[in-house]
């Protein structure tokens, strides 16, 4: 007699019973939860707290911020205190005060000669001269035409004129004397 294998269960059958036994009784489960008074009043101050401590912690994280902003733009402007004092220093020194007057304002003293050197930039420092102009012509991007209908409607439409003043030519509206 040959023997036949049993039929064997669909792969979507298998799963769906592995479904089911994972399955939960919420009913069960929320039958096992018992709610007291005393439970309810501090479930209500909890919710409660986070309602108050939220908002104000984040102000504290906000104010910790704007401290440390602070403190980081008091550090430096005292190093740049500090720059300034040191260098009002220098300015009390009258060697220093000698050295930048020659530097700055080319001040001599009586009798020396100073010459004053142009150019003298290394050849790679020197600005490259510009190309030269073409010969050939080059036609607009845009219509001259439209351009000047343009131009002329909006001095047309403009609400305000303007009146160019030129140097030794009279104001044209008349004024009062007397």
């Amino acid at each position: 007699m040959a023997r036949t294998a049993p039929p064997s269960r669909s792969r979507r059958a298998r799963q769906s019973a592995r479904a089911a036994e994972r399955r939960v009784d919420v009913r069960g489960w929320l039958g096992g939860i018992r709610l007291s008074g005393f439970m309810v009043i501090m479930l209500g101050l909890v919710v409660l707290a986070a309602f108050v401590l939220v908002p104000t912690l984040g102000t504290y994280i906000d104010q910790r911020q704007q401290i440390a902003a602070l403190e980081e733009s008091v550090e430096v402007t005292a190093d740049e205190v500090a720059a300034l004092e040191q260098e009002r220093s220098r300015w009390n020194d009258p060697a220093y005060i000698t050295t930048q007057a020659r530097e700055r304002l080319y001040y001599v003293k009586p009798g020396e000669i100073v010459y004053l050197v142009d150019n003298d930039l290394d050849a790679a420092d020197r600005p490259q001269e510009e190309a030269s102009v073409s010969d050939t012509l080059q036609e607009t991007k845009s219509d001259w035409m439209t351009q000047l209908v343009r131009s002329v409607a909006s001095a047309g439409t403009a609400t305000t004129a303007r009146t160019k003043l030129t140097v030794g030519v009279p104001d044209p509206t008349p004024t009062r004397t007397g």
